[in-house]
């Protein structure tokens, strides 16, 4: 099935097959003139980054990039984007890749029009409503994963480089203008980061799904999510090719995205400070805890999860679903355990201080604590 559409929430989303070839006009559609081409150095030299670059110099806006991007993005990724964007007298942001990508190319948007430290815009109460909004650059996103959905978030995570912390910075003006979900640009993925991104979006969907907040929109949302990753993540696993399957992840992903402004939970909140300090790959780190987070809030989650199973068509109700992600997981080749995985215990008492005081952490359905959240550590290992 040839999957093409136009959609206008949470924004403007152009999803098909070869809609790469829009974004000259996507951009200009928002008033860029010279827009700066943001993504990882992975991605740089592909040949997909090189088709985006193509199509805006073939309209007149130039090729300029920028690639200084680190796995888990920081403030010194930031400094270099916010310089290169000046210098180079750019209009607007063209956020192209996989979730560092994108969430660092939205942050140089917004930062190039604040006084203030990035610090200063973290996911906290009110603080949002510090930044001055004139000097915000528009931005398009083009995300090449299916993943983190950061092309419809309205926030970016950045590793603070002196204490090794990851911050959510959040203005609603991060939400791109236009968003090109194009699946032709995830064919290359390599199967462990097809597997690790997959992951990420199942795991928005699970911990949106399960946070005990008010937010019946997100809820329903997170519940065809997961239904999707359950449908096509297996197929895009197996054959990278499948447009179908890749299309279907893509908005998975974008789903997920959309449904944890619900709240999500410890999955993330454990996987933040192992991220931070180990540079794993955060939705691979997902899916190594997700079977202990499970275990852990079954107390507060086990009827809302037999819904969910009835609905994804797994019986058995929550230990029918906890056996699917087990399963879900051997398939996609999940490491087994935070051992497997190559992240040290000695650690443990420093991650959970940090987990228990990351955003995520107040939409677990059971409240973390210091001691429970070191148990719950030492349960991933």
């Amino acid at each position: 099935m040839n999957i093409v559409a136009n959609w206008s929430y949470p924004t403007a989303v152009k999803m098909g097959r070869g809609r790469i070839k829009e974004l000259a006009d996507a951009c200009k559609s928002l008033g860029m003139k010279k827009p700066l081409l943001i993504t990882d150095r992975g991605l740089a030299p592909m040949q997909i980054t090189q088709t985006a670059l193509d199509v805006l110099a073939e309209a007149g806006l130039g090729r300029a990039l920028f690639a200084d991007v680190d796995p888990n993005p920081n403030d010194v990724n930031l400094e270099a984007g916010i310089k290169a964007f000046r210098d180079g007298g750019h209009d607007g942001v063209v956020a192209f890749g996989g979730g560092s990508g994108l969430d660092l190319a939205k942050c140089v948007a917004f930062m190039v029009g604040q006084t203030r430290p990035v610090w200063d815009f973290e996911d906290i109460g009110d603080w949002w409503t510090r930044a001055s909004v004139e000097g915000i650059a528009p931005i398009v996103a083009v995300p090449t994963t299916a993943g983190t959905g950061s092309e419809v978030g309205r926030a970016s995570v950045i590793t603070n480089s002196q204490t090794h912390v990851k911050k959510i910075i959040y203005h609603p003006k991060f939400l791109p203008g236009v968003v090109i979900c194009d699946p032709e640009l995830t064919v290359g993925m390599p199967k462990s980061i097809t597997a690790g991104t997959g992951m990420d979006a199942f795991a928005h969907c699970l911990e949106a799904y399960s946070s005990p907040f008010y937010h019946p929109m997100s809820q329903g949302i997170a519940l065809e999510g997961m239904r999707l990753v359950k449908e096509f993540l297996p197929r895009a696993y197996k054959d990278g090719t499948d447009i179908e399957a890749r299309a279907n992840m893509m908005s998975a992903a974008a789903m997920g995205a959309v449904a944890f402004q619900k709240g999500l939970g410890a999955i993330h909140s454990l996987s933040h400070p192992i991220g931070a300090i180990y540079n794993t790959h955060h939705g691979m780190t997902n899916a190594v805890v997700m079977p202990a987070v499970l275990r852990f809030n079954r107390p507060a989650i086990e009827d809302k999860i037999a819904r969910a199973a009835a609905y994804l068509g797994i019986s058995g109700g929550f230990d029918g679903f906890y056996n699917y992600v087990l399963e879900l997981r051997t398939e996609l080749g999940v490491p087994e355990n935070l051992t497997a995985f190559g992240v040290k215990s000695d650690r443990i008492d420093e991650m959970a201080a940090m987990a228990i005081v990351d955003p995520t952490a107040g939409g677990n359905p059971v409240e973390l604590t210091l001691e429970n959240t070191k148990k719950l550590f030492y349960d991933c290992f």
